[in-house]
């Protein structure tokens, strides 16, 4: 049986993977210091409490578990956070990274998969944006996640390391049997926050920004279900299994939605009228972000199972409105 080390595994994307894999037959070990992660997402194997600044308790844990690969998810994700606090981002995103990477070489460890991001493009010139558009991120968490392609890259050059690099657009959505879904405390994400405001009519949705040049004047985004992410980590593990090259690869659904179409798709899943209140745009905010995903379909062999606004809405909503965690 394969065994999967799942840094921040206990977070929102991570627990949904660490029941992909455990789905597939392998076993997961998550890794986490629970600073962002729950208990109650852990259920699907064993679990390490540690943190990545802490190169003997990563140590400690691959010497135990023996994985063969690890998948990368932990790291400090608000934009706006790393726009003000931009040295935790430096130090939690990139230099805990390479204790991890450099603990993996000595253990013998040659597989990653890096949960990176859409921020290292930045405002790209063109869309939608290829895994060949320029990476220019326009803040810090972007320029954390870039830094750690680059690492990964080189290490891949001088030591064989093999890697992948998925580079997220919005995940968003929920496990659709129920058994996970997405709780941020502050929450920053555009479709638990309409959600809740769904769920509570004295609350307001924030839309941060109305001059953006996009067709309403909000901001576009490409919503990409969080179970289809999952999936794509284990296909990147077959990929580089199988004797591939390391490779960065774009996942999204290809199709744009600005933050009011959000809130549209909130209200048909609800049922409520959303109540919106006009903001300022937030630092480090592109106007437009559209992945073009043809090489994860093409190449990687992806098959979204939710490619849909609505469906990926639905499956939040379910989740959220039963459980009613939104603060």
């Amino acid at each position: 049986m394969k065994r999967i080390l799942i840094t921040g595994g206990a977070g929102y994307i991570g627990s949904h993977t660490a029941k992909a894999v455990a789905r597939k037959g392998w076993q997961p070990v998550v890794f986490d210091n629970f600073s962002a992660g729950h208990e109650w997402a852990v259920k699907w194997g064993p679990c390490v409490r540690g943190d990545l600044a802490d190169t003997e308790a990563i140590r400690a844990a691959l010497r135990q578990h023996r994985p063969d690969a690890v998948l990368h998810f932990a790291a400090s994700a608000y934009v706006g956070e790393s726009v003000s606090n931009p040295r935790k981002y430096f130090r939690n995103n990139i230099v805990n990274s390479l204790n991890l990477l450099d603990v993996m070489l000595e253990e013998h460890v040659n597989t990653i998969v890096f949960s990176s991001s859409c921020a290292t493009y930045g405002a790209p010139p063109v869309i939608p944006i290829t895994e060949d558009s320029p990476q220019a991120p326009s803040n810090p968490y972007g320029e954390s996640k870039l830094f750690v392609e680059k690492a990964l890259r080189a290490y891949g050059h001088a030591y064989g390391l093999k890697w992948a690099a998925l580079r997220y657009f919005n995940a968003a959505g929920a496990d659709p049997e129920g058994d996970l879904g997405e709780d941020h405390d502050p929450e920053p994400h555009m479709i638990p926050c309409a959600i809740a405001a769904a769920l509570d009519p004295a609350r307001f949705v924030d839309v941060f920004g109305t001059d953006y040049p996009t067709p309403d004047g909000t901001a576009v985004r490409d919503y990409v279900h969080v179970c289809d992410l999952a999936d794509a980590h284990l296909l990147a593990l077959d990929r580089l299994w199988s004797g591939a090259g390391s490779f960065s690869i774009n996942l999204g659904s290809s199709q744009p939605r600005s933050v009011l179409e959000v809130i549209a798709a909130v209200e048909r899943a609800s049922g409520a009228t959303l109540a919106t209140r006009l903001s300022p745009r937030r630092p480090g905010d592109p106007p437009l972000l559209v992945a073009d995903c043809r090489k994860a379909l093409d190449w990687l062999g992806w098959q979204p199972r939710f490619p849909q606004l609505d469906a990926i809405v639905e499956t939040a909503w379910r989740w959220h409105s039963r459980v009613a965690i939104p603060k």
